[in-house]
């Protein structure tokens, strides 16, 4: 059930803040023909755009442009729906949400009541919130619409629209329906044990628990692609003083974001840029050559490094060929890893990067990834390990969008399933421990669709959403 909140009408300015040819006002609630005959005059008809003046209260004009009424339940958010489509003007748009919020406060001529006494602004996501409430969509395609709008790359974009269109959750539900299969199975041996009938072994239930972990390997494998399309990855890039740090941000991005000189600690502060690589955004980081430094700006920049560094999905540990056999720059480097060593999880990958490839000494030591910053050369196998790194498989057209709490879920599943194969094996005297993980696996991937959900969960990804969406 809807908590009383989710029955107040509400309006938002459902377009984003600026200028633009066309601003949208949105409002949704229980009945918005009181306030659809104040702002237009007249009633409108269903799902047809109508040119008309928004009248002030008045009667003179705010503005002209097209209103739509969406009836419930034929809308998105399952309430009546009314859109008012205006010039994309900031102070026309607020005008606009002004008088809304005005009319409902008004007294109904016919009634003497007021018109929408609850009318008020939307909190963000509270629209799609509705939606998901409603039963217009589930929570995975409520995730998709934010996912859709927040998207970095032209992969992330389509493999949104592709989790709004319910691919995601109909592997989701095919997942649930076997589980359920497999739980009637198990609770009918249960409930029947005086019969010589066994469910299990003539249902193939060793089979089918089989079939649904294979099943779910390949949604995981898709699921965990479909995070690095919406999360991506985070790498910093690390090392002395002129080893050429910021020469590599700038041929990633492909740009001239950071200074480049000779002279030792141009970098003072963190450079960030997200390049995309095979529709994956890679968040990379530029920062400070990490050395003993007595200037005071030069050892802050060098402590954000070293927080970065630990923040880091991946770290490039950049050398500079044309110093690898200088017994300081050595001396340097083996304190920086031993340093790295020390700070880093071991699940976090230090990469060794060999930069100035072009200008580098025949003798000079040829390990890790070669590259010059300068030409170019080696950019591409440095991509290609970054991927690697991320768990990248190219395949992006069967990918939809994912979230890390997607990948979290699926993992407890798997888990489950796990035990769930150890009970099968001990047949009868583990069927309790057996029925108890399959359901467990059940609710862990109605998690994802919202069928087991906590309002503090709701309450967190909706506050993520824009305000009028």
């Amino acid at each position: 059930m809807p908590l009383p909140l989710h029955s107040d009408p509400i309006v938002a300015i459902a377009t984003a803040p600026g200028r633009a040819g066309v601003g949208i006002v949105r409002l949704s609630g229980k009945s918005l023909a009181p306030v659809i005959e104040a702002l237009c005059g007249r009633p409108l008809r269903a799902r047809e755009a109508t040119y008309l003046a928004f009248r002030d209260r008045d009667g003179s004009a705010i503005d002209h442009g097209l209103a739509l009424h969406f009836p419930a339940p034929h809308s998105y958010t399952g309430e009546d729906v009314l859109e008012l489509q205006a010039h994309g003007g900031p102070v026309v748009l607020q005008l606009l949400l002004a008088r809304v919020l005005a009319a409902g406060a008004e007294p109904d001529p016919a009634t003497g009541q007021a018109r929408l006494p609850a009318l008020r602004v939307a909190r963000p996501g509270e629209f799609t919130e509705r939606a998901f409430l409603s039963d217009r969509i589930d929570l995975a395609q409520a995730e998709a619409i934010a996912d859709l709008i927040d998207a970095s790359t032209a992969a992330a974009a389509r493999s949104a629209s592709r989790s709004l269109a319910g691919e995601f959750s109909r592997e989701i539900h095919a997942l649930r329906d076997a589980l359920i299969h497999l739980r009637m199975l198990v609770e009918a041996t249960l409930d029947f044990p005086e019969e010589e009938i066994d469910f299990l072994r003539q249902a193939d239930a060793h089979g089918q628990l089989a079939r649904l972990q294979q099943t779910l390997a390949r949604v995981m494998l898709r699921t965990r692609q479909g995070a690095l399309l919406r999360e991506g990855i985070k790498v910093v890039i690390a090392g002395q003083p002129n080893a050429g740090k910021s020469s590599l941000l700038n041929a990633l991005a492909g740009a001239e974001l950071a200074i480049v000189t000779p002279v030792p600690g141009t970098t003072r502060d963190k450079i960030v840029q997200t390049i995309q690589v095979e529709g994956v955004p890679l968040h990379v980081i530029d920062t400070a050559g990490l050395r003993e430094s007595a200037d005071e700006v030069e050892r802050i920049g060098i402590a954000r490094a070293w927080a970065e560094i630990e923040g880091a999905d991946a770290v490039l540990f950049l050398h500079d060929l044309t110093c690898a056999e200088t017994a300081k720059y050595i001396a340097d480097d083996e304190d920086i890893a031993r340093v790295l060593a020390t700070k880093l999880p071991k699940h976090i990958p230090v990469v060794e990067v060999w930069n100035k490839l072009d200008a580098a000494p025949a003798s000079a030591p040829r390990r890790g990834v070669l590259l010059s910053a300068k030409t170019g050369a080696g950019l591409d196998a440095l991509r290609r390990t970054l991927l690697d790194i991320a768990g990248w498989q190219s395949a992006p057209e069967g990918v939809y969008i994912a979230r890390e709490r997607h990948v979290q879920a699926l993992r407890r599943v798997d888990e489950h399933l796990v035990q769930a194969v150890a009970h099968l094996g001990r047949a009868a005297r583990a069927l309790d421990l057996l029925a108890e993980e399959l359901r467990l696996a059940q609710n862990a991937l109605g998690e994802i669709t919202g069928e087991f959900t906590s309002d503090d969960l709701l309450g967190v990804i909706f506050s993520q959403f824009c305000i009028g969406k």
